[in-house]
């Protein structure tokens, strides 16, 4: 009525009234009245924001690699931000310009822009391992970007969601990596085999050195059996030998004692 409106924004927009040119009122979550004829307003989101992120980049071995995930940040100096930029809202609080849309295109022109030489020096078959690598160009590229510095932008962080090449290269990947999980299946096969040969052919030189040992322990105690048998022989020869004398000096003696 009269051109006077109320609006009201949540607590994590920052808002600048201007009137007549002039800054009136500024603040997060204001509520307030206005001469909509000679006021402008202007509603910076300062909470942390989103910004989805979809590249696709040549490797150094000249295939395609697409790269999707998200860019956290925040607006930390939204009056700078205003400078640029055009925030200004209509009386139901709603943007009159795309200009919103400009954040976001440069933030993810700058990430992009960050890991190209990055992503340029990897060969297909490693990139798509370089998840955390290509969070860490990013996030540092957008640190020490310009352009978000002079917007009052500040990275929060990356988070890269998936690394895929194309379709046929995909299934090529696919394809190498099952080949070689067969031969490594096959060379656990060979390697279990030659194994169980090895065990088997120690169980069976074990088993060759007993007989060996039993037939050695065999032969001592045969050896020391017969060497019994010549030693109790001997000795009964002596004692034979040791009678038979015994009977000729008692011969001997009788003759003797017959001639006396």
């Amino acid at each position: 009525m009269f051109g006077i409106k109320f609006i009201k924004f949540s607590p994590t927009t920052y808002v600048i009234h201007y009137k007549n040119g002039k800054i009136k009122r500024e603040g997060k979550g204001l509520a307030f009245y206005y001469y909509a004829p000679s006021s402008s307003i202007v509603a910076i989101p300062s909470g942390t924001n989103d910004a989805a992120f979809f590249f696709q980049e040549n490797t150094g071995d000249f295939q395609q690699l697409s790269i999707q995930g998200v860019i956290t940040y925040k607006i930390e100096n939204p009056k700078l931000l205003a400078e640029m930029l055009d925030f200004s809202v209509d009386e139901r609080g709603e943007y009159k310009t795309d200009d919103y849309q400009k954040v976001i295109d440069r933030l993810i022109n700058e990430a992009h822009t960050s890991i190209i030489k990055f992503v340029q020096s990897l060969e297909l078959i490693d990139s798509v391992k370089k998840a955390k690598e290509i969070e860490k160009e990013i996030f540092l590229g957008l640190q020490s970007s310009v352009t978000l510095q002079s917007l009052g932008i500040a990275p929060l962080g990356v988070n890269v969601q998936s690394i895929k090449p194309t379709p046929e290269m995909a299934r090529a990947l696919e394809t190498a990596t099952r080949e070689l999980l067969q031969k490594e299946a096959d060379k656990a096969i060979y390697d279990r085999r030659n194994f169980a040969v090895e065990q088997e052919k120690k169980i069976k030189q074990s088993e060759m050195d007993t007989e060996i040992a039993v037939v050695e322990k065999r032969k001592q105690i045969s050896e020391k059996k017969m060497e019994t048998r010549l030693m109790e022989q001997e000795k009964q020869k002596q004692l034979k030998e040791n009678a038979l004398k015994a009977d000729i000096e008692l011969e001997a003696k009788k003759k003797e004692l017959i001639d006396i």
